[in-house]
């Protein structure tokens, strides 16, 4: 199911949203959901940096944190709990840019000929590990009450059902690993957190230096477009889609 650009509200006690009569049919209001702060793990990054300047120029309060800026390493657990548990309050939005598609000069693999426990270990501790420790590391940022997002980059490569192609071993599996991640964190949280939005999300071939070197024949998009494309997936979240895999138009992507 795509989503749109707003997100159904059925209250008529609303605060911090632009509101507008639904005409579906359905009733409630339809809102665009403002935010007043967000986290951007990743926010030197191309697209988290992109994210960054859009919300900033939205108004809201960004913090964020890096390894260039602030010497964050996902891949481990007290650097992570060090960069984390400084942070005070809640948040609308986490955020989770972090990750590479080549890591000490291991590329993409095109066969299984050439696959290598270095690869598929350096792709689990980047792509996996380290945004499962963010998120264990930011549970406690979230509101108990009220909408928030929690949005996972990660890549339409890791689906296992869109896989026709095959290759690219280590990276497919560490993104079918966080999008499991993701999955199961989103059941958790729905328990405690009844507004609370967990997803991954697909940017699209966005043009950094990030895939470069891969994009061959895909058209790519600035990060500034790409950022666009995700916040408006974000704003028009719900809390049934928490779980869930979408795309930059905010297409569902099989598991």
């Amino acid at each position: 199911m795509a989503i749109g650009h707003h997100a159904l509200c059925y209250t008529a006690a609303l605060v911090n949203e632009k509101c507008f009569v639904d005409l579906t049919g359905q009733g409630g209001l339809l809102c665009d959901i403002a935010m007043e702060r967000a986290l951007i793990i990743g926010d030197s990054g191309g697209i988290g940096s992109a994210v960054k300047a859009a919300l900033e120029a939205r108004g809201v309060t960004v913090v964020g944190l890096s390894r260039s800026g602030d010497g964050l390493d996902v891949t481990s657990e007290v650097s992570v709990a060090a960069a984390m548990g400084g942070l005070q309050g809640t948040f609308d939005l986490i955020f989770v840019a972090t990750g590479a598609l080549e890591i000490d000069g291991h590329e993409p693999e095109k066969t299984i000929k050439t696959l290598e426990p270095e690869a598929l270990l350096a792709q689990f501790k980047l792509n996996t590990i380290g945004p499962a420790m963010v998120l264990k590391h930011a549970l406690r940022l979230l509101p108990r009450e009220g909408r928030a997002v929690v949005a996972v980059l990660s890549a339409r490569v890791g689906s296992i059902g869109d896989n026709g192609l095959g290759g690219w071993y280590s990276y497919r599996t560490a993104k079918a690993a966080v999008n499991q991640i993701v999955h199961s964190m989103a059941i958790e949280v729905g328990r405690s957190h009844k507004e609370v939005i967990v997803v991954s999300l697909h940017p699209g071939t966005v043009a950094t230096k990030f895939t470069e070197k891969y994009a061959g024949r895909h058209s790519t998009v600035p990060p500034q477009e790409a950022a666009a494309n995700l916040l408006s997936v974000i704003d028009g979240l719900s809390v049934d889609q928490s779980g869930g895999f979408f795309d930059w138009a905010g297409k569902e992507v099989p598991w």
